[in-house]
């Protein structure tokens, strides 16, 4: 059994890598066939497509595995074990009764939903959206396989099962009938549309209580989708449906390959280059270690688009740089240098090719380009806030200064020029629209794989598993919360929320500033507690139409929403930020906090400066139309 189970790890794994790695060719031929030969490769953007679709489910079956995906997870701060072992329990149950309901509604999905007769190349694509339900039927096995049981206890996953699948009658039926379904089945579909729009309130309030236990994000945000659709006697399985559109919309190609590319740099000796560069650029300046380290943050972030994966890469190298151990020269201490490197992880977010402006971009209908703009001063303001800070503490620490050396500072930007012509390259393609966004993510992996391997020689062929290895689960987990996220968001559109929440603002807040204030707040805690993407997808389209309300300008107020949410994910007591420095440098999380709180002050003094100040976003946007 367990070579069968290796044996069947390897194949998934296997699969998981040639999608990823088609994502990435396949793109770069479309470019080469449409650039030079004025041609295209067949049924190139509806394979891509799908191809994403099968590596959304198999990253996230990996991600699964080892119980990696994306939570809050207080609980691992309890100290009772038994406590902490009843509510894994507690939360493993969830997603195992939950994730089964998602198995059923893609089955049902891929009866009722698609056609055979739609080809991709000659597969149809009922074929690539098998991958859902099997999907989600091993990652209900796998959370089962991680909750702690033992003797007769091991049953508690089967009832679980049991009753995830009674609860998922109504799409049973439609597999059994399709839509001529016999009247026994009309009344239990409206028996449970009655119980569950009795049971949205306490539903909604044990799904919040369980992702603060540290259920899974996606879990919970699919979980709020079922009970509210189901509650206003809608489809569950339009779920899946939606799963299916957010896993298939070409734009989201360029979250694995972003994310793909932050990790070939992070894995390389970019990182060390880097810091020796800038280190030579701005070492003979007070605060030059600080300005060095805000923009090699920035740089990692930009491309990523998850800030943890910058403190968890770059972290210990730039950790020891900023406060080398006896008997190297003096540094800062260790308290400020893990509060720089915690708040400049999420930096990076304004500036391109930032992924979370891409999707603001696509999810509020707002010119990309004028997005970037707009987050160019306000990314601007942050930095300098940070640097100007780090020069005040370089100055009353008296860190020592290196004297400028042209030699010195010329090798180091030949050593990494490569690294620093990136970003340049792929805006051009970009802005110039010679590459779309899914071209320029591949153009970013291809670019970097062979910098890194065939140019600077970081990082062996044969190493680029454990490059693969450990960009799948940040994929995966990120792409099993976007496409839960597109179904809520789904049922939030659907139902008129967003036009009816504006109309009560309207009614209740008569101030435009007021209402800026309160935004920020609300922000503040949406990015607490909830990623940026799912954030995008779900809190975003709320907003949007209060902005039309007040005459807010859409690209001020995109910005004011991802600048809120950097300073979110530093914010006590569930800044993901905060956690993730807390495990990079095992210092205890109050400790963490509280080193972070003197760059939590900066970064809420340009909140504000930024949300009161509109031209700080809008005055670039005025050259570009």
């Amino acid at each position: 059994m367990r070579e069968k189970a290796s044996l069947l790890w390897t194949i998934e794994q296997a699969l998981c890598y040639f999608s990823l790695a088609c994502l990435v060719f396949l793109p770069a031929a479309e470019t080469i066939m449409r650039v030079f030969f004025h041609s295209r490769v067949p049924s190139s953007p509806a394979l891509i497509a799908h191809l994403l679709l099968v590596l959304g489910l198999l990253s996230g079956m990996s991600t699964t595995k080892n119980g990696d995906h994306l939570s809050i997870g207080l609980v691992h701060y309890f100290h009772n074990e038994k406590v902490k072992g009843r509510i894994a329990l507690a939360t493993g149950l969830l997603s195992v009764f939950i994730v089964t309901i998602f198995a059923w509604c893609s089955a049902s999905f891929i009866k009722i939903g698609l056609s055979p007769a739609r080809l991709i190349g000659f597969i149809p694509d009922q074929v690539f959206a098998l991958v859902m339900p099997i999907g989600y039927g091993v990652m209900v096995f796998r959370f089962a396989r991680l909750i702690p049981l033992r003797g007769p206890a091991r049953l508690l996953p089967v009832l679980a099962v049991l009753l995830g699948t009674l609860c998922s009658l109504p799409v049973i039926f439609k597999l059994l009938w399709g839509f001529d379904l016999p009247d026994v089945a009309y009344t239990i579909n409206d028996g449970f549309a009655n119980l569950a729009f009795l049971l949205r309130a306490p539903a909604f309030i044990l799904l919040i209580l369980a992702a603060f236990a540290g259920t899974p994000l996606f879990v919970v945000i699919g979980g709020l989708a079922l009970v509210l659709i189901q509650g206003s006697w809608g489809e569950i399985d339009v779920i899946s449906n939606q799963v299916y559109t957010a896993l298939t919309a070409n734009n989201m190609v360029a979250i694995p390959l972003f994310t793909l590319a932050g990790f070939i740099l992070s894995e390389s000796r970019a990182g060390e280059r880097l810091v020796h560069t800038f280190q030579s650029l701005f070492g003979w300046l007070p605060g030059g270690l600080i300005i060095a380290t805000v923009i090699i943050c920035a740089f990692f972030t930009s491309f990523t688009g998850a800030s943890g994966v910058t403190i968890l890469a770059l972290g210990g190298i730039l950790y020891t740089v900023l406060s080398p151990s006896p008997p190297e020269k003096p540094g800062y201490s260790r308290q400020f240098s893990i509060g720089l490197l915690t708040a400049s992880g999420s930096i990076g977010l304004l500036f391109p090719p930032s992924l979370a402006i891409f999707l603001v971009g696509a999810t509020t209908q707002t010119n990309t380009i004028h997005l970037f703009l707009g987050g160019l001063i306000p990314g601007l303001i942050l930095v300098l806030g940070t640097v100007i800070f780090g020069i005040v503490i370089s100055v009353k620490t008296k860190i020592p200064l290196e004297p400028f050396s042209l030699k010195k500072a010329g090798q180091g930007l030949k050593n990494s020029l490569l690294e620093i012509l990136l970003p340049f390259l792929l805006i051009a393609g970009y802005f110039s629209g010679i590459l779309s966004l899914v071209e320029v993510g591949a153009a970013a992996v291809i670019y970097i794989f062979v910098a890194e391997v065939f140019v600077y020689r970081d990082i062996r062929p044969a190493a680029l598993v454990r490059v693969f290895k450990k960009a799948i689960p940040i994929i995966g987990g990120i792409l099993s919360i976007l496409a839960l996220s597109q179904a809520l968001s789904y049922y939030i559109v659907d139902t008129q929320a967003p036009y009816h929440f504006a109309q009560w603002i309207e009614g209740a807040i008569s101030s435009k500033y007021l209402f800026l204030l309160i935004l920020n707040f609300a922000l503040l805690i949406v990015g607490c507690l909830v990623d940026i993407f799912s954030a995008i997808l779900i809190v975003l389209p709320l907003i949007m139409p209060l902005g039309e309300v007040y005459g807010i300008d859409p690209v001020h107020l995109g910005i004011i929403f991802l600048i809120n949410m950097e300073a979110g994910f530093i914010t006590p007591p569930v800044g993901l930020n905060l956690f993730l420095a807390s495990y990079r440098f095992k210092k205890p999380f109050l400790e963490t906090a509280r080193y972070v709180l003197p760059f939590l002050i900066i970064q809420l003094a340009v909140v504000f400066i930024v949300t009161y100040i509109p031209v700080l976003t809008t005055y670039l946007t005025r050259f570009y139309n």
